[in-house]
């Protein structure tokens, strides 16, 4: 079937960059783009004039949210009660369990995934939190993620999560991690039969990644096996590393080294490496007390770049956590892979290049540093790079027809100069009108085709609250929800009668 869609803006792609075309269009035959730019004269079985648009890439996610959002939780917990919000060492040596059933996971999984599609995502790398399970993802996960991509009709780079340890806070409130390490061993084989798996299901939509849990809750022992077996696959890893402070504590008091060192060592340096975050490293630390920023040093960024190991970037979610990368442009000066990702709720790539941009600029006091360009580069291109696809995250001639129309006639996005730049500094995610992932569309002004939206917000809802419940067993003081996570503003008070005062 061949369908062209015409616009005012269209971000196409000459061979060596992205380009911006005006009043032109984009024509796809099945799952392949077969024209991008002015001029198309030729027959079509659809044709839609999407009027004040810009028509783009789809936007590639590499720490993609399979969950229902934590970060309205645990992102802003002062103190006093954040060690609450981990697993308490009693919850680790008589009490973890799974919260969901798998049906009730296969819902969020689904409610997670139509939220991608709904924010211009086409290829995503889903993650979870491992909190609310009784350790980790198991196979039964991985297929119902699969299952909700299938559904969802996006791109999808799938794979069980696994570790060997877990985050969990003593007796004397301090964190620490503790250790099952027959769970890492039956996770990697869990993983590998999803690869065998996802091999056997022949969608070109689907495809399988290890995506083993963060650097410190793994064995030295267990990440060797994860080389191991991803070269002798072909398979792209996704580690959580140079994620925060604490984990160089851990890795220092337990394994004496540097995260990259352990990469090294392990053998991970060599395979198809993506490592969300990669904030902190060896410069400047000294210690979790530490005021300074704890950078990688310029031998760190180096060892990155020559090991061709890409970084995913989530700008908007390190914020809401308070942390920055610095900074877009060291990074990219050295040679390192950029891509993007959100990890949290919203999954707003849009929302994610401003704050990025924005925080670029004042971590190195230009305001040239972080382009938007970059920026978008690095949610299409990189993406696509880091995951060795040239057919992603372009809109040219043979590549896949994954794309996005960004609606531009909304009068609250102001007056339009450059499309991009104003759709970034003045838009979001949720002006995004189109969805298209190999030749189908799969949203459509607010509806994800095929799926009943509204049953999955309500039922979302309901496990969302059972699921800020359950940090009450886990917290090593019991306290409930009410304590841990009390409103911005206390609830008014109701009169005796009932009825709240009359203005």
């Amino acid at each position: 079937m061949r369908t062209v869609l015409h616009a005012r803006y269209v971000i196409g792609f000459d061979g060596a960059d992205h380009v911006l075309h005006r009043d032109a269009s984009v024509a796809y035959e099945d799952e392949r783009i077969i024209h991008v730019g002015p001029g198309w004269d030729g027959p079509a079985d659809r044709e839609v004039d999407l009027g004040n648009a810009l028509l783009a890439p789809g936007f590639i996610d590499l720490d993609a949210l399979a969950d229902i959002d934590h970060a309205l939780l645990d992102s802003w917990a002062p103190p006093e009660t954040a060690p609450g919000l981990q697993w308490s060492e009693t919850y680790f040596e008589v009490g973890r369990r799974d919260v969901f059933t798998l049906e009730e996971r296969r819902v969020i999984r689904e409610y997670a995934l139509a939220q991608l599609v709904l924010h211009g995502i086409t290829t995503c790398m889903p993650i979870a939190s491992e909190v609310h399970s009784s350790w980790a993802e198991t196979f039964d996960d991985a297929v119902a993620i699969a299952d909700a991509a299938r559904r969802v009709g996006i791109r999808a780079y799938v794979g069980p999560s696994f570790r060997s340890g877990v985050h969990a806070v003593g007796e004397d409130g301090q964190r620490d991690v503790l250790w099952d390490e027959d769970q890492g061993v039956s996770g990697l084989a869990d993983a590998l039969r999803f690869l065998d798996y996802v091999e056997g299901l022949d969608d070109g939509l689907l495809r399988g990644a290890l995506l083993p849990c963060r650097i410190e809750t793994l064995t030295p022992e267990l990440m060797r096996a994860v080389a191991k077996a991803a070269l002798e696959r072909d398979v792209p890893v996704r580690l959580h590393a140079m994620q925060g402070l604490l984990e160089l504590e851990l890795l220092r008091r337990h394994r004496g080294a540097w995260p990259l060192e352990l990469l090294r060592d392990a053998g991970l340096l060599e395979c198809r490496l993506l490592v969300p975050h990669a904030i902190f490293g060896s410069g400047g630390w000294g210690g979790s007390g530490d005021s300074g920023h704890a950078s990688p040093t310029a031998a760190e960024l180096a060892m990155l770049a020559e090991a061709g190991v890409a970084i995913v970037h989530c700008p908007l979610t390190s914020l809401h956590y308070g942390m920055v990368l610095r900074s877009f442009d060291r990074y990219r000066d050295a040679g390192v892979g950029i891509a993007l990702g959100t990890d949290s709720f919203p999954p707003d790539l849009i929302r994610g290049m401003d704050v990025g941009s924005s925080l670029a600029k004042v971590v190195t006091g230009r305001l040239d540093a972080g382009s938007i360009p970059d920026y978008f580069r690095a949610a299409t291109l990189g993406g696509a790079s880091a995951l060795g696809r040239t057919d992603l995250g372009r809109l040219a001639p043979g590549a896949q027809a994954d794309l996005v129309a960004i609606d531009l006639s909304d009068v609250r996005l102001g007056v339009v100069d450059d499309p991009l730049r104003t759709v970034v500094m003045s838009g979001s995610a949720r002006d995004v009108r189109m969805t298209v992932v190999a030749g189908q569309t799969v949203a459509m002004d607010g509806d994800v085709l095929g799926v009943d939206v509204e049953a999955l917000r309500s039922r979302a809802q309901e496990l969302f609250e059972r699921m800020r419940l359950a940090y009450s067993e886990r917290d090593i003081l019991r306290r409930g929800p009410e304590e841990l996570f009390p409103p911005a503003f206390r609830s008014a008070a109701v009169p005796a009668g009932g009825e709240l005062p009359r203005c």
